[in-house]
């Protein structure tokens, strides 16, 4: 049998549609933004990534929520961070941020941690659409794939080796010694080192390469001390940069210029070493709290925020400026992805670490090096850069 419904009732019928419709886009304008990533909590990527990337990720979603929400093309709604542990595996990585773009549909992503775990996802991000503005991808051959949607934030090898390469120059270093990460971040930077080294008269002494997960480097150190160079250069992850601190420091090993790079500008290394055991110890970083206002501000609340943590000097500052980045995206353009990958690519950013822009893939700022200063990490080179003049001698380890 088919009933039939009187004209008042089609009318009630239609107006609860009606009603019903009008609050559809209301609730999904209101719903909070969902953001996923992945990123390591356990394994060897650890270290850095709970130093650099994930407490950065959390501040952020806290204020902006404290604020009232993300400014959506003029409309807060809060922020909902879906982030998980990758176990320092790229597979168990790349398998999350699958699920993450293609399943779960979030509306934003933000990057893992480590130049392998970028170069592993980068293409994913790009095929499903997703801008990824990576802190922490040191990898010229990324940057080369020229991939739309992603935006490396972080200064590439050519760059940081360069400039190392220009300081040790203007300070008449004649000998070097090299070790460095026998993976896609040792090798390319170490290639970087050796190219701009090339056409200078340095002669390099040793060049020695390691595993990852290295537990002692006290043989390889006490055959570069017996070669007595100006200058050693680590290539490292950060255990290795405090293994090979710790060690050198052992066996008395004190050239003029100590480099290591990721993990040295780290609030832990002045802490393994202590303050006077870090003087004049230098490696990768481009920032600190003198840089600009922002970047006291940034450096005072995650201070505040994490029981006296210390962002560090280097790719801390560029993970801010990365989410500072998308926040004046997504309040310009919504959470229209590829409007959102066009506004980063095409305008200058005001950022904590100043103005940037993007060549291509590629950031604009360019090459420095720091060093511990009176228990500060200070940038030493290039002068325009510089927050303390470089001491060219270092002390003796204390």
């Amino acid at each position: 049998m088919i009933r039939t419904l009187s004209k008042a009732a089609v009318a009630v019928a239609l107006g609860t549609l009606a009603a019903l419709g009008s609050l559809a886009p209301a609730s999904a304008q209101d719903a909070p933004v969902r953001i996923g990533y992945a990123i390591a909590r356990t394994g060897p990527w650890a270290a850095g990534a709970q130093i650099t990337q994930e407490p950065n990720y959390i501040m952020w979603a806290e204020q902006v929520n404290a604020a009232g929400g993300l400014n959506v093309k003029g409309r807060k709604r809060k922020v909902e961070l879906i982030g998980f542990d990758d176990r320092s595996e790229a597979e168990t990585m790349v398998r999350t941020y699958e699920k993450l773009m293609g399943s779960d549909k979030v509306d934003l992503i933000l990057p893992p941690w480590g130049s392998n775990a970028n170069f592993a996802v980068a293409p994913l991000c790009n095929r499903h659409g997703y801008p990824m503005l990576a802190p922490t991808a040191l990898s010229r051959k990324l940057v080369d794939m020229r991939l739309p949607y992603f935006f490396s934030l972080l200064q590439q090898p050519d760059k940081m080796m360069g400039a190392l390469v220009e300081m040790l120059q203007a300070n008449h270093v004649k000998t070097v010694a090299i070790i460095y990460m026998d993976d896609l971040f040792g090798l390319e930077n170490f290639a970087a080192l050796n190219q701009a080294l090339k056409g200078t008269s340095i002669q390099v002494l040793e060049r020695k390469s390691y595993p990852l997960g290295v537990k002692d480097l006290s043989p390889v150190l006490r055959g570069i001390k017996d070669m007595n160079p100006d200058a050693f250069i680590g290539i490292t992850y950060p255990p290795d940069t405090f293994l090979a601190s710790k060690q050198a420091k052992e066996i008395g090993f004190n050239p003029r210029f100590f480099y290591a790079s990721v993990g040295t500008a780290f609030q832990v290394y002045k802490d393994i070493m202590t303050p006077a055991g870090t003087e004049g110890v230098m490696g990768m970083g481009s920032w600190n709290n003198k840089t600009s206002p922002g970047a006291k501000a940034y450096f005072d609340a995650h201070v505040k925020k994490f029981g006296g943590k210390e962002p560090d000097r280097w790719a801390s500052g560029h993970c801010w400026a990365g989410l500072e980045i998308l926040t004046q995206a997504v309040a310009k353009v919504g959470l229209d992805r590829k409007a959102i990958r066009d506004y980063v690519a095409k305008n200058e950013h005001d950022t904590i670490i100043g103005k940037i822009h993007f060549n291509g893939s590629e950031v604009s700022v360019p090459g420095t090096v720091g060093q511990w200063q009176h228990g500060e990490f200070e940038i030493v080179w290039p002068a325009k850069m510089a927050t303390a003049k470089l001491n060219p001698n270092k002390p003796a380890w204390k």
